[in-house]
């Protein structure tokens, strides 16, 4: 028997909700916890997510169903097509726990998990060509997973985010749970690493691009910003109450994390969750156009200079930005502008390109008092605005400049340990990795 849904999931469902695909599941339809897995020709990496999810140590009080949905559009090739078909089959199998099948199910079914699938892959139940991708896949997963929970039970009922091609850590499970209960938390963003390949172009690779998203996030971190987070989307999670408050996932092809993210930070504190890890694999990829596997295509097809990153002192004009417009005296938007010109010209320059003076000005009329105004402060000059801002200073002021002299200075700015052994401009493997641990410590640090 499906659950009672509360009215404001019904609410969801019925205006946002996706209707054409269904949930394949087996037993009484009653959780506390979901993770939802799309997945596209994903065959050998989902073996080993459930193997890794199998040896997960939790409370068997939870509930958690483990949703993966199965996709590709029309015009995906045979070959994913039919990979796809193969992945349906394996899932089939672990739900009618036939053993004989694969030597994973035994092991994933004596585990304490539920599993279930959603068909986006068969003949008529493919994706749209316009809108299909990871982050209609994910939408579609999360909305069916508001259907499978037991609302009457206590604690939180969790949404959480995972791809096919991560491995988790024993606690993985626990952690997250005990977090959201404990801290009563409505989103969070949970520790990563990718694991460093063998060989060295493949480390180089993957070290780059996480040095990149770690730089990123300390630098705002280092200015002040709520929107220090990393984006993620196979570390991320959310209880039924929060996704419902943004509307649910969006249907992006790539980026779908980001924006997810940034639109929850707008109603709730972003909680790290360091207590345990995702570990994303380091592989090459054609799935979407951003993130790791099409970093490490680009490094590796040497289309670009990948030991670049953002000069520092673009975080020092965000962190006065800042600093001003968060304080609790409050400006017109014409004096705010004033008082931007003496921190940075560019800066000004960005925010009447952004139409800040009108805006801001409207939000004052509209504002019934402080806390209403900070509120719009937050949801105006937002994550993505951000991101706005240090690509104009890129562009404007301030250009790229090599990526361990920027670590230098961001890390002094932070009060960080510097790396003395460095000798040139791009230092050899063993610096390197000193260089991201020293940002892993610090940023997967409760601070």
């Amino acid at each position: 028997m499906n659950p009672v849904l509360p009215d404001n999931v019904q609410k969801y469902l019925s205006r946002y909700g996706s209707v054409k695909w269904r949930l394949e599941a087996k037993g009484n339809l009653k959780y506390d916890v979901a993770i939802v897995v799309p997945a596209i020709a994903e065959y050998k990496n989902i073996i080993t997510l459930l193997n890794s999810l199998a040896e997960n140590v939790f409370n068997k009080n939870y509930e958690v169903l483990i949703i993966f949905v199965i996709n590709n559009i029309i015009s995906s090739s045979d070959e994913v097509k039919e990979e796809n078909h193969k992945t349906l089959k394996l899932l089939k199998a672990i739900i009618n726990d036939s053993s004989s099948y694969h030597p994973v199910i035994h092991k994933f079914n004596s585990s304490g998990l539920s599993i279930g699938f959603i068909d986006a892959s068969s003949e008529s139940l493919e994706l749209p060509e316009k809108t299909g991708g990871v982050g209609l896949a994910r939408k579609i997963g999360m909305d069916i997973s508001l259907r499978v929970f037991d609302y009457s039970k206590a604690g939180k009922k969790i949404l959480i985010c995972l791809d096919a091609d991560c491995t988790v850590e024993k606690n993985y499970i626990e952690e997250i749970v005990n977090h959201f209960n404990a801290f009563n938390i409505n989103a969070g963003v949970i520790n990563y690493e990718h694991p460093l390949p063998d060989d060295d172009e493949n480390i180089k690779a993957i070290i780059s691009y996480e040095i990149f998203l770690g730089y990123y996030e300390l630098g705002l971190k280092y200015a002040g910003s709520q929107y220090a987070f990393q984006t993620v989307g196979s570390a991320m999670a959310c209880d039924y109450e929060a996704y419902i408050k943004i509307e649910g996932m969006n249907k992006r092809k790539a980026a779908e994390d980001f924006y997810f993210l940034e639109k929850l930070a707008k109603h709730y504190k972003i909680k790290k969750i360091n207590s345990t890890k995702v570990f994303p694999s380091a592989r090459q990829s054609w799935r979407v156009p951003f993130g790791t596997g099409q970093r490490m295509n680009r490094f590796h097809s040497k289309s670009q200079n990948e030991y670049l990153l953002y000069d520092p002192e673009s975080f020092n004009i965000l962190k006065e930005w800042l600093k001003l417009f968060n304080s609790e005296k409050n400006f017109t938007g014409e004096d705010y502008l004033k008082e931007v010109n003496k921190i940075n010209s560019e800066l000004c320059n960005f925010l009447s390109e952004q139409n800040f003076k009108k805006d801001w000005n409207n939000i004052i009329s509209n504002s019934r008092d402080d806390r209403h105004l900070n509120i719009q402060k937050q949801r105006w000059f937002d994550g993505f605005r951000i991101l706005k801002l240090i690509h104009h200073l890129r562009d404007n002021a301030y250009p790229l400049i090599n990526m361990f002299g920027a670590l230098d200075i961001l890390f002094k700015y932070s009060n960080l340990t510097t790396i003395k052994e460095r000798d040139n401009d791009i230092p050899c493997i063993s610096i390197q990795k000193k260089y991201l641990q020293t940002l892993r410590n610090f940023l997967n640090h409760d601070n």
